[in-house]
């Protein structure tokens, strides 16, 4: 069986090598795979760090994605990809030596359309510890099984993907109107197809968190905001815990409103500031005990910056997700318009 190992990348260049460095020592390949990289026209040195990579191994292909995002890097791929299997990888991760062994394995075990293990994460710096303990935890995710790194069977969406390539033929690829949550997009339109993905524990791969908080918050943003898009495309959410953070948000802002115009009109809002409080108390109280469980859990020195993290992937994914109503629902502009005029804030 031909594998094509496909990744894209872009200004990649710290990461990139030490990539592809465990891909190629991955253990029962055998000789028939490939490695193809599709480089969103790199600025920072990746490009001459691949084409040295591929100077000395020629199963190392570096191929073009001008529009520089991953679905269309990935799509690239795949239309010159040559396996029966493709396997997508990503250049932010460590990957078990036998990751792609076990995603052949339980591909052909189960039957599955898509396979592939959980989402873990793992730093050495102190924040990116805690960001990564917080994403474990499911007060961050809405208790995704998914995000259960225990749990094997279906799901609704896997960490990266391990296809027969005949599933393209079947669903399509993946959709290049979107920034983020390609992925999750391309795993809905299989299980509402009649397909199964499949998650396994056996496959496992660490990626690396982000380094700061700004930066987590414009993360999940990207991924609140492009869910939208997801959702006006299939007319209904893959599930409702998509939808949480954002009306959450929505809703403190409204409270907070009208507890400002109760101080400063006559207007009928006495029991806005009551219920101000009593919602960011309630959900306080909810950050101070998920801090406890995952810090016990993980490490008690994380705990006081914790609670500033869950705030970062809840206020981060329901501000996007907010944005994207407006621009998606309400004022209808089409994909392509709304990233270009979010490029500069929805950098991929």
């Amino acid at each position: 069986m031909f594998v094509s190992l496909i990744i894209p990348c872009r200004n990649e260049a710290g990461a990139i090598e030490q990539c592809l460095r465990t891909v190629m020592a991955q253990q029962g390949l055998g000789a028939d795979w490939e490695i193809i990289v599709a480089d969103g026209l790199s600025e920072d040195g990746t490009r001459q760090i691949l084409e040295r990579l591929a100077a000395a191994e020629p199963r190392l292909r570096v191929i073009d994605n001008p529009q520089r995002i991953v679905s269309t890097g990935l799509n690239a791929a795949i239309h010159q990809a040559r396996g029966e299997v493709i396997v997508r990888l990503d250049a932010h991760t460590d990957y078990a030596p036998d990751y792609v062994r076990c995603c052949l394995e339980v591909l052909a075990q189960t039957g599955a359309d898509n396979v592939g293990g959980p989402p873990l994460a793992r730093a050495k710096a102190y924040l990116p510890r805690a960001i990564a303990a917080a994403y474990h935890s499911p007060f961050a995710v809405g208790g995704a099984r998914s995000h259960n790194a225990s749990y094997e069977g279906p799901v609704d969406s896997v960490f990266y993907g391990c296809w027969p390539r005949s599933v393209f033929e079947r669903f399509g690829y993946f959709d290049e109107n979107l920034v983020r949550n390609q992925d999750d997009e391309h795993n809905l339109r299989i299980v509402r197809g009649g397909g199964t993905v499949w998650q396994s524990p056996r496959i496992r791969s660490w990626y690396r968190p982000r380094e700061s908080l700004a930066a987590l918050f414009e993360q999940y943003a990207q991924y609140g905001y492009w869910k939208v898009c997801v959702i006006r495309k299939h007319k209904f959410p893959a599930s409702l815990r998509h939808l949480v953070p954002g009306f959450c948000l929505l809703a403190l802002g409204l409270l907070a409103a009208g507890s400002v115009l109760c101080a400063l009109t006559p207007l009928p809002l006495a029991m806005a500031p009551w219920l101000l409080l009593w919602v960011a108390g309630l959900y306080a109280a909810c950050l101070a005990a998920a801090a406890l469980q995952t810090a016990r859990r993980t490490d008690w020195k994380l705990l006081p910056l914790l609670p500033l993290v869950f705030v970062c992937y809840h206020f981060g994914y329901g501000w996007g997700f907010l944005r994207g109503i407006l621009d998606f629902m309400i004022l209808r502009r089409a994909p392509p318009a709304a990233c270009t005029r979010l490029t500069r804030t929805f950098d991929p």
